[in-house]
């Protein structure tokens, strides 16, 4: 498929889709013309990425998870390693300390609310 069908499928820009090329993160073969022509799985992996992204990860760091996850369910491939399980935990421990921070903050807002609706 074209960039401009996986980007109205993924909802990603195509500006997007060309970054996450350049980042190693997303390949397409080229047509005789030079468009790049996107396999029906980078759907998948795309929103995948996304994900990733929505979790606070670096290009970076999807670059080193993807080759260790399937894209479909986004389970540990063949090439997973306990490695990887140690690098998700400590993401997901990072993302558990950004969450209770916001919980933090979103309480500190509700006493000011309450405080202000008082008065």
């Amino acid at each position: 498929m074209r960039i401009g069908e996986l980007a109205r499928r993924t909802g990603v820009s195509e500006r997007s889709l060309r970054y996450y090329e350049t980042q190693g993160l997303l390949r397409a073969e080229r047509t005789p013309g030079g468009h790049r022509d996107y396999p029906e799985a980078a759907v998948d992996r795309v929103v995948r990425i996304q994900e990733l992204f929505a979790a606070g990860l670096h290009s970076s760091r999807i670059a080193q998870l993807l080759p260790c996850m399937r894209d479909a369910d986004g389970g540990p491939s063949a090439t997973a390693t306990p490695r990887l399980v140690e690098d998700l935990t400590a993401e997901r421990d990072r993302i558990d300390r950004m969450i209770a921070d916001l919980v933090r903050s979103r309480d500190t807002l509700d006493e000011v609310i309450e405080a202000a609706r008082e008065r």
